[in-house]
């Protein structure tokens, strides 16, 4: 019985590597002129877990229930971007992203989603949704 223990837990814990990012920090600075606008930019591979799908899927459907006003304007925008589609890895680059992130950026500042969205999407969504709206208020009176 120990044996399929250890080798569930080698299971979980390669699945979690293989979603790992190598964006950086919470909050940074980016090249990019001042904006009135939100962009929430989810950046994943073509081969997807369910975490990584459902990130995207929470992340999307909080944004359209929350601020559907803002998305409709045009002031909150989403795009689910494919790493391994060349235009997008430019984009990518310039926002530090390598592996799959959920990045929200306003003018010059970034704020990186990406653990939360690991940590919540799949098993606490409402705690997910709590987030993206803590952030995107946040953002929003800036």
């Amino acid at each position: 019985m120990k044996i399929y223990y250890y080798i569930f837990v080698l299971l979980l814990f390669f699945q979690f590597i293989s979603c790992s990012t190598q964006s950086s920090g919470k909050e940074t600075s980016v090249v990019s002129g001042n904006s009135d606008r939100i962009d929430a930019y989810y950046f994943h591979f073509t081969l997807r877990c369910e975490a990584c799908l459902n990130i995207e899927a929470r992340a999307k459907e909080s944004l359209e229930s929350l601020y559907p006003d803002y998305l409709s304007s045009g002031l909150i925008t989403f795009q689910a971007l494919n790493l391994d589609e060349a235009p997008n890895r430019e984009l990518a680059k310039k926002f530090g992203v390598s592996g799959q992130a959920l990045i929200l950026v306003k003018g010059d500042q970034k704020i990186d989603l990406t653990n939360e969205g690991f940590l919540y999407a799949t098993v606490k969504p409402e705690k997910f949704r709590e987030i993206i709206n803590e952030k995107v208020a946040g953002l929003l009176i800036k």
